[in-house]
């Protein structure tokens, strides 16, 4: 089973180094983006299950929380803030803004790992499409529908949790290949994966949840885009 993926947004490598070590050590899969520029690039072919963003003092840049609003205006990231800022007021914008958990630099590394597990453990997809209650448990692999369970393999459970992170947006072929089948290191080489691997596990996903999977009223097709989840 796939491990959490987290994205951290910070330009001081002295704080995102040690921060992505911890992470990495913990057994998360980390990116790392030292721009607004560096993280929308990712942010647009891949969806981690949480950020970790820096923002600095607004009389300096805005560019953290012209962060947040884009992250925030595309779905439903998790997002912490990391930031020097220590202000009630500077937090309170933090939450009003979208954000789901604040942390003051200096910061201890323990107390990170721990509110990252809290957020993704309070964030665990769970919507309500084509009337039915679906929830995606994340700490344990588990998927149940109307409280039935669903036995799914990584690959389905990566797809699900993938179109689940943002219910109602469609996923083109080329996102859900780069976070199925992330290129390998350093690359964007993918050269064992397509379209058509990722048409199979639509298939094999709607033969386990769809009640018709030819009429599919869970994981829909928008021709000529991609896959989203239903209404």
């Amino acid at each position: 089973m796939r491990a959490a993926s987290i994205l951290v947004c910070d330009d001081d490598a002295e704080i995102a180094g040690p921060l992505e070590e911890a992470l990495g050590t913990s057994g998360y899969r980390v990116k790392s983006a030292g721009t607004m520029e560096e993280a929308k690039s990712l942010l647009v072919k891949w969806v981690p299950d949480l950020i970790l963003l820096d923002v600095i003092a607004p009389e300096l840049s805005e560019a953290g929380w012209e962060l947040l609003k884009w992250i925030r205006d595309r779905g439903c990231i998790p997002v912490i803030l990391v930031s020097a800022l220590n202000r009630a007021d500077d937090r309170v914008r933090g939450l009003r803004a979208g954000a789901d958990d604040f942390i003051s630099k200096p910061f201890n590394l323990e107390e990170v790992l721990a509110r990252v597990e809290a957020v993704l453990r309070r964030c665990q997809p769970e919507s309500t499409i084509s009337g039915l209650e679906l929830r995606i448990d994340d700490l344990r692999k588990q998927v149940s529908i109307e409280g039935r369970t669903i036995s799914l393999s990584p690959k389905e459970y990566q797809l699900l949790k993938l179109l689940a992170s943002s219910p109602g947006r469609v996923f083109t072929a080329d996102e859900i290949l780069y976070e199925l089948w992330p290129p390998k290191a350093d690359t964007d080489v993918r050269t064992y994966a397509d379209a058509q691997d990722v048409q199979k596990y639509v298939y094999l996903l709607r033969k386990k949840l769809e009640i018709d999977p030819q009429e599919p009223k869970l994981v829909l097709t928008v021709r000529g885009f991609g896959y989203r989840l239903g209404d």
